[in-house]
């Protein structure tokens, strides 16, 4: 014969104070723990956002990053200009030959110098990345020292307004437009011309070849074309598969950190959970002895402590949850590992990341209380009835 349910239930709302105490805890613990699994999701996400998938990214070999890479031009224009590559309505080759660099600029809240990506762009560039949108202004004059910043970079870095001028590679870039490019990390950069921002570093060679394949399936034909000519020394990858590359230093430590917190903060709240739990057992001892009097096994006894805790951590765990909903309307900014520069993304709540987090609250409030209930399954019933 089992305990219902509301049994448990009703000693838990009897017990108000301890049962808020716990379940707060608990939902700390969670909040703690959602956050960060929100924190790498959406920095993933961000990145794997910002590639296309019929894209692909001709970098030199071994390199990690764009900004590590460098492409000489006769390189480039053999990348650029393979079969498998789209042509657009103008008859033009849809391959792109971009230069990344860094800069630092004067971040808006504390005045602290951060990199930011600047991207030096070919004509084509917009046509390979359909969510890059102007949206204030216009957009840079061919052969002219303008630029255009992304909107994370706007509202996040001093001097970079429509109508302002940048000084960086010994000469002044005007601000002449904003573009907005959704949650990728094209948003966290600047564009300006590839040729004149080359000039202005003292470049002869371009980063990368960012090409559109005319078919899916020409990606193999094209790599294979690429990287077994000795004489380029380029390796080829989906541009998709280069952003989500990028992810995984960064996403990986804040996991580390935020799985490791999480484990310190989650022992107090097991700790809480216990201590609640062996209380309500000191303060029911006669009622576990009636429970065994009239006939429950210690198995239901057992069952039914078991239900008060996992009710504690469903609690916490769907109170944190809720409150960490609401950081999906907030934006995180921070250094990308891989490239060093300033990225900007947001916390991103997936139906895995909850099912872990009601997992994570449930097997809180089962360690928490598997010691107190196991105690109130062996309780003796003459000495529990005397004690009542």
């Amino acid at each position: 014969m089992a305990i219902p349910l509301s049994y448990s239930w009703r000693n838990l709302l009897t017990r108000r104070a301890t049962t808020i105490l716990t379940a707060g805890g608990m939902a700390l613990v969670v909040f703690v723990f959602t956050a960060t699994l929100m924190l790498a999701e959406g920095l993933r996400q961000t990145l794997v956002s910002t590639g296309s998938p019929d894209n692909v990214v001709v970098m030199r070999k071994s390199s990690e990053t764009e900004v590590q890479s460098t492409l000489e031009r006769q390189v480039a224009q053999v990348a650029a200009t393979q079969p498998q590559v789209a042509l657009d309505a103008q008859g033009r080759l849809l391959a792109a030959r971009e230069i990344v660099i860094l800069i630092s600029l004067a971040k808006r809240s504390s005045g602290a110098a951060s990199n930011v990506v600047i991207r030096g762009v070919s004509p084509v560039s917009l046509e390979l990345r359909p969510q890059v949108k102007l949206v204030a202004g216009r957009m840079p004059e061919p052969g002219s020292t303008e630029i255009m910043v992304g909107q994370s970079v706007l509202s996040k870095f001093a001097g970079v307004a429509l109508g302002q001028t940048l000084t960086f590679g010994q000469r002044e870039w005007s601000v002449v437009g904003v573009f907005d490019a959704g949650n990728t990390g094209f948003a966290s950069e600047i564009w300006g011309e590839a040729e004149q921002l080359m000039q202005a570093f003292r470049r002869q060679s371009y980063s990368v070849v960012v090409a559109k394949l005319k078919n899916y399936d020409d990606f193999d034909a094209y790599r294979a074309d690429i990287e077994s000519d000795p004489r380029l020394q380029a390796e080829v990858k989906r541009e998709r598969q280069y952003y989500e590359d990028q992810s995984k230093a960064l996403s990986r430590f804040l996991r580390v950190l935020g799985i490791s917190l999480t484990a310190i903060f989650s022992i107090g709240a097991m700790l809480g959970a216990m201590i609640t739990m062996y209380s309500a057992v000191a303060t029911r001892i006669g009622e576990i002895g009636t429970l065994r009097a009239l006939g429950f096994k210690r198995r239901a006894i057992l069952t039914a402590f078991l239900a008060e805790s996992l009710l504690l951590g469903f609690l916490g765990g769907a109170t944190g949850l809720f409150f960490s909903a609401f950081l999906s309307f907030m934006t995180f900014s921070t250094t990308n590992f891989q490239t060093f520069a300033e990225l900007a993304f947001k916390f991103s709540l997936t139906g895995e990341i909850a099912l872990w987090s009601m997992g994570f609250a449930l097997f809180m409030g089962v360690s928490g209380g598997l010691l107190p209930a196991l105690r109130a399954s062996r309780l003796n019933i003459v000495e529990a009835l005397r004690s009542g």
